[in-house]
């Protein structure tokens, strides 16, 4: 019995005004299928689904978060919405996706970049809670002051 991916990072929660403001900056509508990367318990993609009518998927190691999340996709209603994977995010198909959801540590987001700048069709977009991607400069750089962190967006398209 192999034993299960240990995660790169531990779960912390988006905070819910940064959570906001990265669906916002996103511009999502019905038609966008979201995928969030180390989706945790969720909550982002459940947030989308609630207000902005979008499909989505969600990418996490941590089987335990992810019955969390099938859970309270259920619960919110929006569970046949939402598709929760346990997988490791840097092997996983991304050419689906219209918008990325990221909140990981500026390595793992480096290591991520390829992946998502040649799966990716043009035009569409990555949300980064808290950390940039080197020197790929972001289209929009959003600073919430005063916020549960002061948190920083970050949004880049597609070229």
């Amino acid at each position: 019995m192999s034993a299960l991916p240990r995660p790169d990072i531990g779960f912390v929660p988006t905070p819910a005004d940064a959570a906001a403001a990265m669906l916002k900056l996103a511009e999502l509508t019905a038609a966008d299928v979201v995928y969030d990367l180390g989706c945790g318990d969720g909550r982002l993609l459940i947030q989308a689904a609630l207000d902005y009518g979008v499909q989505g998927v969600g990418i996490d190691v941590d089987p335990t978060l992810l019955e969390a999340a099938r859970a309270n996709a259920r619960l919110a209603g929006v569970d046949y919405r939402l598709e929760f994977i346990q997988g490791n995010l840097f092997e996983s198909d991304l050419r689906d996706a219209t918008v990325v959801l990221i909140y990981l540590l500026p390595h793992l987001n480096l290591r991520l970049r390829s992946r998502l700048q040649t799966q990716l069709r043009s035009g569409s977009r990555i949300v980064s809670h808290m950390f940039d991607m080197g020197d790929w400069p972001p289209h929009l750089t959003l600073r919430l002051e005063p916020s549960e962190e002061d948190s920083v967006i970050y949004l880049w398209r597609v070229p």
